[in-house]
């Protein structure tokens, strides 16, 4: 999609329903990013978490500047598509908006399973002239469907950026999902890379465990892995320096620092590497 937006995302098929009677992870950190598109059981499970830990808010930003961080990288050492899975509610500067400064041919496709996203996608959708932006609503447990999808716009001969922010901490082993980002690489070329954060207990394990306690009650998975865990699903590729580095101190000469980050460890891991 190029320039202005059709009104119909990749594999939409109308509005669907939207669970409101349980938190969900997009949401929430749309309510910790300060945003309104959540709802009161988001709120209020967000609000339990930062009972547990007050710096949760300053946690999502920090994610969210290491996806600009690296995408400014990416796009800086010659990426020009990206997949990005678990993209969430949109928040500017989006994925795209960032890639294409770098970039303005860049191609770019959203993918989300939370139809909250779905309904606000118009926004991911804003693509400069040169570049194209579309959104494919699957999920990351499904990836011969988000391959399906993001083959309709990227060329899989050439290197695409696989971008999984803060997303796999909500997958469980047994839904397989060192396998799952495995079977997402084997589809991407040589010169494709794998940018990628996650939650860790490594810093704060007590606070880490009531954490999950209380979201596996409200029905959400909460996967807390550890330095060595996380690393393990870049085997196989080159990590770009520093290698696997607490999420701020990755590359932070790229971007602005997040107010608060250095006050106390931020529980959580980010890296970058290529696929040989």
């Amino acid at each position: 999609m190029t320039g202005t937006p059709g009104p119909d995302p990749l594999n939409a098929t109308g509005p669907a329903g939207i669970d409101t009677s349980r938190p969900h992870p997009a949401r929430m950190y749309d309510w910790y990013l300060g945003g309104k598109d959540n709802y009161p059981v988001d709120e209020a499970m967000g609000r339990q978490m930062l009972e547990l830990d007050p710096r949760v808010p300053v946690m999502a930003r920090v994610n969210r500047a290491f996806m600009h961080r690296a995408t400014r990288w990416l796009a800086g050492n010659g990426i020009r598509q990206f997949l990005d899975v678990g993209t969430g509610i949109p928040t500017e500067p989006n994925l795209h908006q960032v890639a294409q400064r770098v970039a303005p041919d860049a191609r770019v496709v959203y993918c989300d399973n939370d139809p909250i996203v779905l309904a606000h996608a118009a926004a991911l959708l804003r693509s400069t002239p040169e570049g194209v932006t579309e959104y494919l609503q699957a999920d990351v447990r499904d990836p011969a469907t988000v391959v399906e999808g993001a083959r309709k716009v990227l060329d899989f001969g050439r290197p695409v950026a696989l971008s999984l922010v803060a997303l796999l901490h909500f997958v469980s082993d047994d839904d397989g999902a060192h396998e799952l980002v495995g079977r997402l690489l084997a589809e991407l070329p040589s010169g494709s890379y794998l940018m990628m954060t996650h939650a860790t207990a490594d810093f704060t394990p007590e606070d880490s465990a009531a954490a999950t306690e209380k979201l596996k009650a409200a029905g959400v998975t909460l996967a807390l892995r550890s330095r060595e865990q996380f690393t393990r699903f870049f085997d196989g590729l080159e990590l770009v320096e520093p290698g696997v580095e607490v999420v701020h101190k990755w590359h932070p000469e790229l971007g602005e620092p997040v107010p608060g980050q250095e006050d106390g460890v931020i529980p959580g891991y980010g890296a970058v590497a290529r696929k040989p």
